[in-house]
């Protein structure tokens, strides 16, 4: 199979409560839109992903997770407390070196919002 492009996409129960939530709450940009005004879909940048928000689910989505990598997490936490996301899972370095900190958006999805630090073997050239 030869890949071309890719995205996740998302059905939320509440379609304008997610895009406001990924949109205005998270801040991401906007790859483009597509639709009718009553029924929009949004596709977000995704660091080098795509995340499309579109249609309406019954339920809200099980099994989903998204891990985001950002570049401070204790200052997206400061934001994300002060906007009125609940963290449900403080910073914290983790054994295989990173520091994760989770949050859901307002389905329950479980987003992790991920810092690789300095010394991190990521980060380093192992030329």
């Amino acid at each position: 199979m030869e890949v071309l492009s890719s995205r996740v996409l998302l059905r939320p129960t509440d379609p304008e409560r997610s895009r406001a939530f990924y949109g205005d709450v998270l801040g991401l940009a906007v790859y483009r839109e597509f639709g009718p005004p009553e029924h929009r879909g949004v596709v977000y940048f995704l660091g080098n992903g795509l995340l499309e928000v579109s249609g309406q689910a019954d339920e809200p989505p099980r099994g989903l997770a998204l891990w985001v990598q950002v570049r401070d997490v204790a200052a997206e936490q400061a934001r994300l407390r002060s906007t009125g996301v609940p963290v449900t899972r403080p910073p914290r370095l983790e054994p295989w070196g990173l520091v994760e900190m989770w949050i859901e958006d307002p389905d329950g999805v479980r987003i992790a919002l991920v810092e690789v630090p300095a010394d991190h073997p990521l980060r380093r050239d192992t030329r």
